[in-house]
């Protein structure tokens, strides 16, 4: 390799001002199980709100991370120890939501996690106002979101990357501070699991145009439709 040299700032300045912001992005999140959608409009939340407002509502998300397990390998080699990838693991997500003065991002979190857990109610009739309530989990393919997706993009619109979660669900719902001294944005903070997420564009018409990678084609492909629009 050979040693560095000198560079103008001229040189510089191109790669340095062209980087991502962390403040522009979008939630969306979709796919939800027909049971699901109907438990929660039973508690006053409409798809309408879901698909559109509660994006606009999300103040931070995490972009996924991911490992690799591995299984260490002793004997095949005199004196070496060697490492083998196993199963790959992923990090859990968190997200933090505006909550609007109807309570309904609130709402949104904490009627899907009684979902997760109302089996006793709605399969054996328990009532949970009884002192010898109990909580029964759903099927995970009730509670899972398969079509949720962060998608991060920059200020002209242009260059933009999407992760599709599958699998996801709340896990976690953070306790939420209310307190007499000043008065504060309301906000709500949850963690999500997921199976699995997919990097790049991965709806049917991105399949259809063989738009659905983030490989350099596909950008290409991209900036040449977005420049005739």
């Amino acid at each position: 390799m050979p040693r560095p040299f000198p560079k103008k700032i001229s040189q510089i300045k191109p790669t340095l001002t062209e980087v991502a912001q962390t403040s522009h992005f979008v939630v969306q999140f979709g796919g939800l199980s027909g049971n699901l959608r109907t438990h929660l409009r039973d508690r006053g939340m409409n798809d309408r709100f879901i698909t559109d407002n509660l994006s606009l509502l999300c103040s931070r998300a995490s972009l996924p991370g991911s490992g690799i397990a591995t299984a260490d390998v002793v004997g095949n080699f005199t004196g070496v120890a060697e490492k083998f990838a196993h199963t790959r693991t992923f990090v859990q997500m968190d997200m933090e939501f505006y909550v609007d003065n109807a309570y309904r991002s609130l709402k949104f979190l904490e009627h899907w996690m009684e979902f997760i857990s109302s089996g006793s109610e709605t399969k054996d009739g328990v009532n949970p106002l009884r002192k010898g309530y109990y909580f029964r989990m759903r099927y995970p393919s009730e509670y899972k979101c398969d079509e949720t997706r962060i998608v991060k993009f920059e200020r002209d619109y242009k260059n933009y990357t999407e992760y599709k979660y599958i699998g996801l669900f709340p896990i976690t719902l953070n306790a939420t501070q209310v307190s007499y001294q000043g008065s504060q944005l309301l906000r709500a903070t949850v963690e999500f699991a997921y199976d699995r997420y997919i990097a790049g564009r991965s709806r049917s018409i991105d399949k259809f145009f063989d738009q659905s990678q983030n490989d350099e084609a596909s950008a290409a492909r991209a900036e040449k439709s977005f420049a005739k629009t």
